[in-house]
């Protein structure tokens, strides 16, 4: 049954403008998809470039934890920064940040003159910038576009468009250019995100001026975290998935697809994986389960039709010495921190 009130608010949102007629959502649609396009060739790259300097699986999972473990602890203070700074000053200033480190590899890259400590520090510094970004987001699309629904709409499409594009694109790159030259791209990528949204700052944010401790505010923060069940049970379920799942597939997936299709394939292969997730949007806005949180926690069993290419299908791997690698002085590295055997490269000190 149709009320007043249902109708009233219907015509109500159809009335509003189009998010395209913004200038500011125009701009700020700009930014997060050439940020979201970095993103998404930034695995391809970051696998590509570990297992070309010797480091194996093992190189690529300390890479990624490296990236990832800024994001985890610092997310909570990107948030109070943002109400501090405001959150375009902070996502600008994380993009510059973002954009420098990515420079700085690919210069490493290109000299020649990598190490795997040289890696995980800037990947931690881009991680770091990440965390500082993120927050900032939802608290900008009520400012620069009326009809709220629409504007996320179309960033949800041009996020999964950009998870569809990005490894393909680095793929391409690795193969007809050379690793160095997609850290390029993906620094340009920041660059122009920045841009972007160096025009918001001119928004109307009020900065927080109050003199609450920073620790009161997390604090504060942690609470509202611990009273929502349903928010932490989903987190916590989230952690579990990838402590056990895609914590471990991740870079032992890319490690091997990348030795036995090299750069190329492994993009167009995560490519499809960025397929896989329009198609799992287009479901989710007609399907309406009366559980949802249930059926998008069952839905995760899916993860594991992700395609394992078979052992003999690559090259056969040798064991390392004692000092190749970081991983294999360690006794978790022992066992997947072998790299395949191959004549072009060089050896890690």
């Amino acid at each position: 049954m149709t009320t007043n009130n249902d109708v009233t608010v219907e015509r109500e949102t159809d009335s509003l403008p189009s998010p395209w007629r913004s200038h500011r959502f125009r701009l700020f649609f700009a930014a997060r998809s050439t940020s979201l396009l970095a993103d998404g060739m930034l695995m391809v790259s970051l696998t590509t470039a570990v297992l070309g300097a010797g480091y194996g699986a093992a190189g690529v999972g300390y890479a990624l934890a490296a990236w990832m473990a800024p994001i985890v602890l610092l997310v909570l203070f990107g948030g109070v920064l943002a109400d501090r700074f405001t959150p375009q000053v902070m996502m600008v200033g994380a993009d510059v940040v973002r954009m420098a480190a990515m420079l700085a590899l690919a210069a490493l890259l290109a000299a020649g003159d990598m190490r795997l400590w040289h890696l995980m520090a800037l990947l931690a510094l881009s991680g770091a910038a990440t965390a500082m970004f993120q927050p900032g987001l939802a608290s900008l699309v009520p400012r620069v576009a009326e009809d709220i629904q629409r504007a996320n709409a179309l960033l949800r499409v041009s996020e999964s468009i950009c998870t569809l594009l990005g490894p393909g694109v680095s793929g391409l790159l690795v193969a007809h250019w050379n690793v160095a030259g997609s850290f390029v791209v993906i620094a340009a990528a920041y660059a122009c995100s920045a841009l972007g949204l160096a025009p918001l700052r001119k928004l109307g944010t009020a900065r927080d001026e109050s003199d609450e401790p920073m620790l009161r505010r997390l604090a504060t923060g942690w609470h509202e975290f611990r009273s929502r069940s349903w928010l932490w049970g989903v987190i916590a379920v989230w952690a579990v998935y990838g402590l056990f799942v895609f914590g471990p597939a991740l870079p032992l997936g890319a490690a091997l697809l990348t030795e036995q299709h090299g750069a190329g394939g492994y993009g167009w292969i995560a490519s499809a994986d960025g397929a896989g997730t329009i198609v799992g949007g287009l479901l989710g806005m007609r399907v309406r389960p009366r559980r949802p949180l249930v059926a998008g926690a069952c839905a995760m069993f899916f993860f594991s039709l992700n395609p394992w290419p078979p052992p003999s299908a690559g090259p056969s791997p040798s064991p390392p010495s004692p000092a190749s690698s970081p991983a294999a002085a360690s006794p978790s590295g022992a066992s997947c921190g072998r790299r395949a055997s191959r004549p072009t490269s060089p050896s890690p000190s």
